[in-house]
């Protein structure tokens, strides 16, 4: 069982939970996840490690309520505990070497982005991070950001929050200006990595994506996790979850995250009327 140390809300539907773990603090790194289930007979669901303590051995997780588990979780206040809390899992983010990259985050994916950004910034990286959000309401970790990157950039699609226009509209404005980059990590929608991708192909810019797609075990066993990567079949949990940008067939990755869409939004209104008659 693991304890609950501290519950936040960031918006309207995204929740931070500092999380006493110390096995999984004291080998954790950016860029890697854990697999929970709130309860007994609770599903197992991946959540990326936003942040890390060594020292109080606890781990940060952010989460959007878009299920039932999330919702389940959500439900959960300080004090209380967690069934099951695995980790870490994935390959860390690569982050040796490197002295100009830029971090690209789209939405939640932001709670991705931020702690591969903070690792960068400590080594020493001059990191130029761009977050973007459909408006101000749903920005997350916006301090954060700003103390950990030598250069921020902030959009949103409708204006309310920084310049309006999508993350490839500064990316490529940054690039355009003569910036020059020795990696872009993205972190968000498989949409807008697709899209982001395209863009420093275009430029030959080595790229990385952060990829979440189904999983259910975290060791490779099951196979809902598999991509297409360089035309070889690939797992998210064991090979990844980052892997070249340009390599990766987005499309299929779209069109298998759509697969239990009927099945997760059914479990998700099952979820919310249990509670709601539990009133």
């Amino acid at each position: 069982m693991y304890r609950i140390l501290e519950k936040k809300r960031l918006n309207p539907t995204v929740t931070l939970m500092r999380v006493e773990a110390p096995l999984v603090a004291a080998k954790a790194e950016p860029g890697q996840f854990i697999i929970l289930r709130v309860d007994a007979d609770g599903e197992r669901i991946p959540l990326t490690v936003a942040d890390f303590d060594r020292d109080s051995g606890s781990v940060t997780i952010i989460f959007q309520v878009v299920g039932a588990t999330t919702e389940k979780l959500n439900h959960l206040e300080q004090g209380d505990f967690i069934h099951d809390f695995v980790g870490p899992l994935g390959r860390p983010t690569h982050t040796d070497g490197l002295k100009k990259v830029a971090v690209v985050g789209g939405g939640v994916g932001c709670a991705i982005a931020f702690p591969v950004a903070k690792k960068l910034f400590e080594q020493g990286c001059e990191v130029h991070s761009i977050a973007g959000f459909r408006s101000r309401d749903l920005v997350i970790l916006e301090d954060e950001f700003a103390a950990n990157s030598t250069r921020f950039v902030r959009m949103s699609d409708d204006g309310t929050w920084g310049e309006k226009g999508l993350v490839t509209d500064a990316l490529r404005k940054l690039i355009e200006s003569g910036e020059k980059y020795d990696e872009v990590i993205t972190i968000g929608p498989l949409v807008m990595m697709k899209f982001v991708c395209a863009l420093t192909r275009e430029f030959g810019i080595k790229t990385v994506a952060s990829m979440n797609p189904i999983m259910i075990d975290g060791t490779g066993m099951c196979g809902g996790c598999r991509l297409t990567v360089g035309g070889k079949t690939k797992f998210a949990c064991v090979d990844g979850p980052e892997f070249d940008g340009h390599e990766i067939d987005f499309d299929e990755a779209i069109a298998r995250s759509s697969t239990y869409r009927d099945f997760e939004r059914h479990a998700y209104e099952e979820t919310c009327n249990l509670f709601e008659e539990a009133k």
